[in-house]
């Protein structure tokens, strides 16, 4: 079985999800415009 790398997202990157968030916008709708999973965005 191949192990899935973990991937890193730049400190910008993350500001720029949550703040979306924050502006209105929902968990799911945010992750997806993202390309995350949602429980990533929540982490």
């Amino acid at each position: 079985m191949q192990e899935i790398p973990k991937q890193e997202y730049t400190t910008e990157f993350k500001e720029r999800a949550v703040k979306h968030v924050k502006d209105g916008k929902s968990i799911g709708l945010s992750a997806k415009e993202f390309g995350l999973v949602e429980q990533t965005l929540r982490n």
